[in-house]
């Protein structure tokens, strides 16, 4: 597998998962489940997964899939793997609040060297060309041929003035009193790992995570921004954040972009 084979895969398989859950999201009704972990799961998620799953073990056979949705895909390790959250932001899903995405990467010797972060509802579609680079798509999002792509970079940041994104369904004390080390000029709340695009587009400078995310979470968003020039790092040593790890959970941490004079924990 190169990067150009996978790029136009991931991306056509991003926007028919982003199809199929707007056909349930603009249904009267859906299904909400609730998984061994509380956390709640509807029949888009479990159609996204199938989608996708199906389209990359189809293409890409010999390559390990890790996704959210498949819980006995969560004991498997490698060096290399492809990982899924065929929806990220199930809860704003559920809410009708827009903020949710599909999200697929290529993970490389712990790193996330290529993904894609689609947001349906948004109609905002980002990720990594083959030369590992960001960019946003925009337009039609034809399934069989993209469209222009706009190169994305993270912003030269303000340190008196910065702009910081927080999770809107999970923020809480700990997490804005992180922020309050900072000197912020605006601070707004998004769903899923928008947040991660949005500092990669320069629309934020910093994002900091205080709470439970996975690798599927996270490894997408962290491609994109990484391919436009920012860094992610763990909360607590400002260590990179790497993937990989045995049971595929993440410690807290803190996405932003370089010229962000970071705060201790």
């Amino acid at each position: 597998m190169t990067y150009d084979d996978l790029i136009p895969v991931i991306r056509r398989l991003a926007l028919e998962a982003g199809d199929k859950i707007m056909e349930i999201y603009d249904a009267d009704d859906f299904d909400v489940k609730v998984k061994s972990d509380s956390s709640p799961v509807t029949e888009a998620d479990e159609a996204a997964d199938a989608l996708i799953s199906a389209g990359l073990r189809a293409t890409f056979p010999d390559i390990l899939l890790v996704t959210e949705e498949q819980a006995a895909s969560h004991s498997k390790q490698g060096d290399t793997f492809l990982i899924v959250d065929p929806l990220d932001g199930t809860k704003e899903f559920i809410n009708r609040r827009g903020d949710f995405t599909v999200n697929i990467a290529l993970v490389e010797n712990g790193v996330p060297t290529r993904g894609v972060v689609y947001a349906p509802a948004r109609g905002r579609m980002f990720y990594t060309l083959a030369d590992g680079r960001s960019a946003e798509e925009t337009g039609a999002l034809d399934k069989d041929k993209p469209g222009e792509v706009t190169p994305i970079s993270v912003s030269d940041p303000d340190n008196s003035a910065l702009l910081v994104v927080a999770s809107k369904s999970h923020r809480d004390q700990a997490t804005d009193d992180y922020i309050n080390k900072y000197h912020v000029k605006d601070s707004k709340s998004a769903g899923s790992s928008l947040k991660f695009c949005l500092v990669a587009t320069g629309e934020a400078d910093l994002y900091p995570r205080v709470g439970r995310t996975m690798e599927w979470d996270t490894a997408a968003g962290h491609a994109v921004l990484a391919g436009a020039g920012g860094h992610v790092v763990r909360f607590d040593d400002h260590t990179p954040l790497t993937y990989g790890k045995e049971g595929y959970a993440n410690p807290f941490f803190i996405a932003y972009a370089p010229g962000v004079e970071l705060k201790e924990a």
